[in-house]
């Protein structure tokens, strides 16, 4: 009981934090990628050539699982306080979290919502299996590497990674540049509710009001912490990257043309 107690943190995790970029931080979350991208490549090539339909059947058990993970994890840390306050401020309105949202969108929907919503999965979903795994320094400089916390945090982001490589590996991607207002506009969406919720409950939704242990502190540190320009310039960093992403997509995708 005491290593069930201790794992999952309730009054607290009394080892010592191993430390962001430890040797123990970067194992774990290792070890996390690799089965997702064993898996990812695996189930990717073995339904590359199937069709769209079957194609999405694995997109609909990931939007599903990744969901339900979430939820438990919020169950449990509501049971943790013996109270209902994480669920005020785990709304998924984290650009991580924002695939809990996407992921049945790009499962469930049809038409241009759904090609726009593959896309985004795949845009962000590489970024932040990557940024929420070895980059989340506000969660391996607080708690020991080996812990609820981070096995459910590696978990979801993970999870996202998969989509975004099975995505890729099976071409359900259509990366289509009159998307692109879609995918802007769900960015924007969400980052004016990540803003109010922000504003009204303390919170730091999408990190748009300080950098909290990850290269967000960058920004912060080089911004002062404005509290105007440092918020705008992570919405437009954001924009910045999916414009990148499609400029390095149609530039690969070009040179494979010619190769051919």
């Amino acid at each position: 009981m005491e290593v069930i107690r201790e794992f999952f943190g309730f009054g607290g995790y009394n080892r010592p934090v191993e430390g962001f970029l430890s040797w123990q931080h970067i194992l774990f979350v290792s070890v996390f990628f690799a089965i997702m991208l064993f898996f990812a490549f695996y189930i990717g090539k073995k339904n590359k050539n199937k069709d769209e339909a079957s194609k999405n059947k694995v997109l609909v058990w990931t939007a599903i699982i990744i969901n339900v993970v979430e939820i438990i994890r919020i169950i449990i840390l509501c049971f943790r306080v013996n109270e209902l306050t994480p669920f005020l401020y785990n709304f998924p309105l984290y650009l991580c979290s924002i695939q809990f949202i996407t992921i049945p969108l790009a499962a469930f929907t049809k038409g241009r919502v759904k090609e726009a919503s593959l896309d985004f999965v795949l845009i962000f979903g590489i970024l932040g299996s990557i940024m929420g795994t070895y980059f989340a320094g506000n969660n391996y400089g607080s708690y020991p590497v080996l812990c609820f916390d981070n096995f459910f945090l590696n978990t979801t982001h993970c999870m996202s990674g998969f989509a975004a490589f099975y995505i890729i590996i099976t071409n359900m991607e259509s990366m289509k540049k009159k998307n692109l207002w879609i995918s802007f506009s769900i960015l924007g969406v969400f980052g004016v509710l990540a803003y109010i919720a922000n504003i009204a409950l303390g919170a730091n939704y999408m990190f748009l009001m300080g950098g909290d242990g990850t290269p967000y502190d960058l920004v912060y540190n080089l911004l002062n912490g404005h509290k105007v320009f440092y918020p705008l310039s992570v919405m437009l960093l954001f924009v910045l990257y999916i414009l990148v992403f499609y400029w390095i997509y149609y530039l690969i995708k070009n040179r494979k043309k010619k190769a051919n």
